[in-house]
Order: C-alpha cells, then sequence, then structure tokens
C-alpha cells in the first residue's frame, strides 16, 4: 500500500505531501525495514526511528522535526494511527473452507466463506455468518449464534444459549456460556442443589476474549458482555455479570455472579469483585485489588487498591501509617 493511500486512511497529514513508499507492514524501530513504518512519543523514541531504515514515522505534531530525514506521518493519537496502520497492512486470511473432519449438524447454518478447522464439531440449529473462521477441536453449541467475521481460535467450547455479535475474537481453550456457580443448601440434609443455570450469554460486537477465560451463562437471565470490551487470559465472569461498553480486564481476575462493570472502566491483574459489586464508570482498580460484595465503587478516573479497595491516596496513607507504626515498634523493642 502506498504511503499516500495510509495516510489518507488514518486521516494522518504526510510531511512532505508528495513523500511516497511502498508500505508493507509495521514494526519497531530494531526491527524495521525500508517498507515498514515505525512510531515514535518521545524524542528518544524519535531518534532511535531517524536512525532506523523504516520509510516513514507516525509522530505527534509537537514532536515532529522539520526538514526530518524521512517521511512523516503526522497523528493526534501516534500509537492508535500506528495500531490502526497494522490492522489496515494485515493480510486477509485465506479461506480454508471446511475440514473433512469437521462434524456439521445438518440443520446448522453457515453463510458464505466460513471457515471450520479440523474436527470442529458444530451443532444443531447453530448459525455462523460470513467470514467466521472456527478453529480446530472447537465446539459450537446447539443454537449458538456467531456474528459474521469471528475469530474463534483452536477448542473453544460455546455452550447452548451463546451469542456472538460480530467481529469477536475468542482466544484458544475459552469456555463460553456454561453453567454459573449457583447452588440452594438443604438445611435438613447439608446437600446441596444446583439453582438453575438456564440463562443465556450475549457477548456484543468488537469484543476479545483471552485464552483459556470462562464466561458463565446467566441463571435465569443473562450474562452479557458489551461492546468493545477487551478481556486477558485466564480471567473468570460469573452468572448475571454485566461489563459495561469498553471495559478492560487484565488476567487472573474473577468477578462474582451479578456484580456490574461499567463502561469504560479498567480492571488491574489479580482483582478479585465480589458477588452484587458494582464497578462504576471509568474507574481504575489497580492489580490485587478486591471488592466486597454488594460494595459500590465510584469515581470516574479514581484509581483503587488494596483489599478492601479504596481510592489509591487513601490507601498510601494508610501504608505510611503502618510504616512509621513498624518503625516505632522496632525502637520500643530496641
Amino acid at each position: 500500500m502506498k504511503l499516500s493511500e495510509i495516510a489518507r486512511a488514518l486521516a494522518c497529514e504526510l510531511r512532505p505531501a508528495s513523500a511516497e513508499a511502498d508500505i508493507a507492514g509495521v514494526a519497531g524501530s530494531q526491527s524495521a525495514t525500508p517498507q515498514t513504518i515505525v512510531f515514535a512519543e518521545d524524542a528518544r523514541s524519535l531518534a532511535a526511528a531517524l536512525a532506523s531504515p523504516a520509510a516513514a514515522i507516525v509522530v505527534f505534531a509537537s514532536l515532529a522535526p522539520s526538514g526530518a530525514a524521512k517521511p512523516l506521518l503526522v497523528a493526534q493519537q501516534p500509537r492508535l494511527a500506528f495500531a490502526q496502520a497494522a490492522q489496515l497492512l494485515s493480510p486477509a486470511e485465506p479461506d480454508t473452507g471446511v475440514h473433512p473432519t469437521a462434524v456439521i449438524h445438518p440443520t446448522a447454518i453457515l453463510a458464505d466463506r466460513v471457515s471450520v478447522g479440523a474436527c470442529a464439531v458444530i451443532g444443531a440449529a447453530a448459525q455462523i455468518g460470513a467470514e467466521t473462521r472456527i478453529g480446530a477441536g472447537s465446539v459450537v453449541g446447539a443454537g449458538v449464534t456467531i456474528g459474521s467475521r469471528c475469530r474463534i481460535y483452536p477448542r473453544v467450547v460455546l455452550y447452548p444459549g451463546t451469542k456472538l455479535g460480530h467481529h469477536v475474537v475468542v482466544h484458544a481453550g475459552a469456555v463460553l456460556g456454561s453453567d454459573g456457580f449457583g447452588y440452594v443448601r438443604d438445611a435438613a440434609s447439608g446437600e446441596y442443589l444446583q439453582f438453575p443455570q438456564q440463562g443465556r450469554l450475549v457477548i456484543e460486537d468488537h469484543v476479545e476474549i483471552g485464552a483459556n477465560t470462562t464466561i458463565d451463562r446467566g441463571a435465569l437471565d443473562e450474562t452479557r458482555i458489551e461492546r468493545g470490551v477487551k478481556i486477558d487470559n485466564l480471567v473468570h465472569l460469573g452468572h448475571n455479570v454485566r461489563v459495561g461498553r469498553n471495559v478492560v480486564i487484565a488476567a487472573q481476575t474473577g468477578v462474582s455472579g451479578s456484580s456490574v462493570i461499567r463502561a469504560n472502566a479498567v480492571v488491574g491483574g489479580q482483582v478479585g469483585i465480589g458477588d452484587h459489586a458494582d464497578v462504576g464508570e471509568q474507574v481504575i482498580l489497580g492489580s490485587g485489588s478486591g471488592v466486597l460484595t454488594s460494595k459500590k465503587v465510584r469515581g470516574p478516573g479514581v484509581v483503587f487498591w488494596g483489599r478492601p479497595a479504596r481510592p489509591l491516596r487513601q490507601y498510601l496513607k494508610e501504608l505510611a501509617a503502618l510504616a512509621r507504626l513498624a518503625r516505632s515498634s522496632n525502637k520500643d523493642t530496641d
């Protein structure tokens, strides 16, 4: 793709406007070639980019040097523009069709250019949208709906009652729509009986789900992951959980049943959220923090940390107070 075409597609200013080159991909400064572009966000990375063999550099307007030795793509958000360029330049995956070892129920509906890998199983009345790819060994349960241009990697399991929107990515080993962990105890016998787990799981458009992540279906209603959510590897979301638009959840986080994480929140790694908790819009939960059952955490842009989670400033003050107490105690025992 021509450099000028990339500039137009990304709404970047090309300097000089007459610069032209054939671009095949993106790269870091150390691995760049004359057919790739790189990005810079500060003076140090700009110096490395200018010294590289890259064809062009994506930069802030304030960082763009006059008379630069390389063409510049001036962007308001260079890192975002660079990521967009990477997608733009990614080669389309070939349509591999249906592997002869795949098992597809006669009532399943596959749209145009669907690819199904070796030993995958697609159940009765499942519906799969155009250009979606189902990886080897994956299981798509009866009645599952998958939108167009989704990427289901190998060994993914989609239970009945699961619905995926368009452009959803599910990485290897994920299990979506399994029963929630809900039981009722018989006071007389002490035994546990499963509470009905017959709801559904809805994954909206442009969601990405990491490897070996598990998301439970609703108990009586639904679990819903809204548009644009990005979930890391090894995350567990319980039944009836609702995750708002553009939330990011890092690895090894667990969210208990019926909790809500509202739009644009950021959840760090190894966070624990109790049942019926409510994490507000744009809240940031630091790694390893914990939100208690039924707790409401509010404050757009506020960082919460600790167990139980509280505002970072308060948490740091408490740590400082504990440190002073420990030093005082040590002096008294000397």
